[in-house]
């Protein structure tokens, strides 16, 4: 990355230990990783950092909104913001934003992570 500050990902996973991956995949990579467990969290962090880069979503999230919804909202408040989805379910080719990329679960980190930096290459 050209910047000199890290960018930021937001990472929405339910399942704490996956997040956790992600996470720690992130971080090693230099990124500022902020987390949450559900859409509706996640909604009100990208309100207070509209300068996250990256938001990585699982599909199926607990509550009522899914990973598909967050990134339509997020694209909503960030047009820049480059998405990831991750799921063990089939994607629906109709949902995923501009520009998006799905990847199936479960996915080596390096897979998601290579996606990732693809995405703000694109971006830069």
């Amino acid at each position: 990355m050209s910047d000199l500050k890290s960018p930021t990902v937001l990472i929405v996973e339910d399942e704490w230990l996956v997040r956790m991956e992600l996470a720690d995949a992130f971080d090693a990579l230099g990124f500022a990783v902020v987390e949450s467990a559900s859409a509706e969290q996640a909604l009100e962090i990208l309100s207070a950092h509209p300068d996250t880069a990256l938001l990585v979503t699982d599909i199926r999230l607990t509550g009522p909104l899914d990973g598909w919804s967050l990134a339509i909202e997020a694209r909503a408040m960030n047009p820049a913001l480059a998405v990831v989805y991750l799921s063990a379910n089939p994607p629906v080719l109709d949902r995923i934003v501009e520009g998006g990329v799905f990847i199936d679960k479960p996915a080596l980190m390096e897979t998601v992570t290579e996606a990732a930096m693809e995405l703000l290459k694109r971006a830069e």
